[in-house]
């Protein structure tokens, strides 16, 4: 084999090997953005079930103008509710904290956020009294 066949052959080998690694990044990338879309759309989902319990009156099963405890929050949602913990959906995990007329709901996705380390996370916070609804993605 000629010398001009073999620099060929190496570099077609490099191309493929860079044109895999950019694929493989980009694959990863998407991932991530579709995990994290995913959970602020879970999240937006209980947020609307959650205001629906708050405006439900307690004759019908709601919270009567407040949020309860999270037990009974958590029921009323469903999504696989674990008792004092929070719910599970194939995109992550989502944990309730209540705080007067404020739900906070906090959910950690299945894959690794932009820092490298932590998983894909984002925050929704809901008031009930004036149905306001305020989103930030943390990772």
């Amino acid at each position: 084999m000629g010398t001009q066949q073999i620099l060929l052959i190496v570099l077609s080998v490099i191309i493929v090997g860079i044109a895999v690694a950019v694929g493989i990044t980009m694959f990863n990338a998407q991932a991530t953005n579709s995990n994290r879309q995913a959970i602020m759309g879970d999240m937006n989902n209980l947020a609307s079930s959650a205001l629906a319990f708050y405006k439900t009156p307690t004759t019908h099963g709601g919270g009567g103008s407040a949020w309860g405890t999270v037990d009974e929050l958590g029921a009323w949602l469903g999504y696989d509710y674990v008792s004092g913990t929070g719910c599970t959906t194939g995109n992550g995990t989502y944990t309730f904290s209540i705080a007067t007329d404020v739900l906070t709901i906090v959910g950690i996705g299945t894959e690794i956020g932009n820092n490298g380390s932590t998983n894909v996370s984002g925050q929704l916070v809901v008031t009930g009294a004036t149905s306001g609804i305020v989103a930030s993605v943390l990772n």
